[in-house]
């Protein structure tokens, strides 16, 4: 089964690169082009790709404020992957606050985009070093230590799965759970630890060493 991706990018050439490489991947379908935000969303809307390499800096809408339109509309059921110049806190931690589950770098080779990709695809996390530093530090500084003990123990035997890129379905697995009781479970991960999707949860896991 193919990955239907909307690239979203301002630059006719690097659209054309993007689309140019990822046509050489097998398992790999362009479901469209968006040369801002604004059009992202409503591509989004009508092509309902898997996934969409959503470029920071567009004009008439950026991307944060694209993926948080899309997040809002799809939920899990589009994944986007960050691919900008940018890698400063500024717009790292404002783009995975909006929903975006990967942030790379435009200097990424090729070969590791697609297995970026592929990862987020698969319920991982694809984040540039420099993007998990940001996010790292910014959890260090804000998040109290009484989060952690707001977690039950089954509550961190979930975190520690999720953390490890696991689904609903191969986390009920390996706890001897229903997939209902994990998206209950994950639903109170979240809401205890403050965050807002898989990939900010994870990265608290990594933090306070629940991974």
């Amino acid at each position: 089964m193919s990955i239907r991706i909307l690239i979203a990018d301002d630059h006719h050439v690097v659209r054309r690169g993007l689309v140019f490489f990822l046509k050489t991947q097998k398992d790999i379908e362009i479901a469209g082009e968006a040369k801002n935000g604004a059009e992202a969303v409503q591509l989004a809307e009508r092509l309902k790709p898997d996934l969409i390499l959503m470029d920071l800096m567009m004009p008439v809408m950026d991307g944060i404020e694209a993926t948080k339109e899309i997040k809002k509309k799809h939920g899990d059921a589009i994944q986007i992957l960050m691919l900008t110049s940018f890698s400063d806190q500024n717009h790292v931690i404002p783009a995975i606050e909006a929903g975006a589950a990967g942030y790379q770098l435009k200097d990424i080779e090729p070969d590791e985009l697609v297995a970026s990709i592929r990862k987020l695809l698969s319920g991982e996390n694809s984040l540039h070093p420099k993007a998990t530093n940001h996010l790292l530090t910014r959890i260090s500084k804000q998040d109290p230590p009484h989060k952690i003990h707001a977690l039950t123990k089954r509550e961190k035997d979930v975190l520690a799965e999720l953390t490890k890129g696991k689904s609903n379905k191969e986390i009920a697995s390996s706890l001897f759970i229903t997939e209902k009781t994990v998206k209950t479970h994950i639903s109170n991960i979240f809401s205890k630890l403050e965050v807002s999707d898989r990939t900010q949860a994870a990265l608290y896991a990594v933090k306070h060493n629940l991974a």
